[in-house]
């Protein structure tokens, strides 16, 4: 009987925060929307630091939350104007997001990048710079006016093929020191690039983010995932070779660098604790996300990674159920979403459960 009122609990919770949300950001309440195109460096000024910001038509909210959507190429091709990312951008701002679609500094040369190791580095790393530079550059609008009506606290990043690449290594290195010194002096790299905030400016604000979600992505080394990361959710198809579903080298290529996909990322985060979720297209390769809404398994993953991303939105956090005197409350356990004791977690949903039988789901920001 006890825990049946648990689940109840916890579920009329989860009822409670989607009608705080007023229905947005899992179905697409708004009939259009507007892009906006800026430049999002405060050193460069070319058309790889620019990023068209989607936002949804005669909204009148100001504190949405902010997803971001990198395109794919293998850092050496592609552009925001790719199919999948107008697709995805403008869905997810009909949903209620400011959806952003950023370029990116490429390797042009394609086959030098297809050869060098350190090449390789440099440009992943050169590119997550930019991705970082985009979000401080929202962080640093909403100080100055708050041109885009954002939630400066509620940011996602993530992308297809090389742009769930870039997301990933965003979200997942955590300082220099992550990086390996041998065979290759991969933290020279970052250094010399600007340090672990890149040198694409707007310094002094935070590069932080809530979540990360991979179309197709992975990342070089399973070893930078630890119990602090940031929530993922990961969609990726079983025969993927570009990016292996697994582990294997990039574009398949035995020059390119190891990248581990969903099917390699997510048992670690089990392991760790970290809010996560998977959806897996049995026998697909890596082609499925290049049609954008032309193809069923593109909206399938937006409506998959919605639905996840709607448990880590501020609107979706409720507080308690009813009035209480909370002078004798005391803290009995912390549970996740699988009813296992766990101790507090940054950027993870939680249910927390007191002597008094109330339960408060709860999100620690990093």
């Amino acid at each position: 009987m006890k825990k049946l009122l648990i689940l109840f609990t916890i579920l009329f919770i989860g009822d409670l925060g989607f009608s705080q949300c007023n229905g947005r950001y899992q179905t697409e309440i708004f009939s259009n929307y507007t892009v906006v195109t800026v430049n999002y460096s405060d050193v460069y000024s070319d058309s790889f630091h620019e990023m068209d910001i989607y936002m949804p038509t005669g909204d009148t909210v100001t504190n949405r939350p902010v997803i971001f959507y990198m395109h794919g190429g293998s850092f050496s091709a592609g552009s925001k104007n790719m199919t999948d990312c107008i697709d995805f951008c403008k869905i997810m701002a009909k949903r209620g997001y400011v959806a952003i679609s950023i370029n990116y500094r490429l390797e042009l040369n394609a086959i030098q990048f297809a050869l060098s190791n350190s090449v390789q580095y440099e440009t992943v790393l050169r590119a997550v710079a930019d991705a970082k530079a985009a979000i401080r550059y929202m962080r640093k609008d909403y100080m100055n006016g708050d041109t885009y009506g954002i939630d400066p606290n509620t940011f996602f990043v993530g992308g297809f093929s090389a742009g769930g690449v870039l997301a990933v290594h965003l979200a997942y290195i955590n300082s220099i020191t992550d990086l390996p010194t041998s065979p290759i002096n991969v933290q020279n790299i970052m250094t010399n690039n600007g340090g672990f905030e890149g040198d694409a400016g707007n310094n002094g604000y935070s590069s932080t983010v809530t979540g990360v979600y991979s179309f197709a992505g992975g990342i070089n080394d399973l070893n930078w995932i630890d119990a602090s990361d940031v929530p993922i959710v990961s969609v990726h198809g079983t025969n993927d070779q570009i990016v292996n579903y697994n582990c294997g080298p990039g574009l398949n290529i035995p020059t390119v660098l190891d990248l581990c996909g969903a099917g390699a990322i997510h048992p670690i985060t089990d392991n760790f604790g970290i809010f996560n979720d998977k959806l897996i297209f049995n026998g697909a390769d890596h082609n499925w996300g290049l049609l954008g809404d032309g193809d069923p398994k593109f909206t399938q993953a937006i409506d998959f990674t919605t639905d996840f991303l709607y448990n880590l939105l501020p609107c979706n956090q409720a507080t308690g159920i009813y009035s209480i005197d909370t002078e004798d409350k005391k803290l009995m356990k912390i549970i996740d979403y699988l009813g296992r004791d766990v101790g507090v977690k940054r950027n993870t949903p939680l249910f927390y459960m007191y002597n008094d039988g109330t339960v408060e789901k709860k999100v620690v920001i990093q």
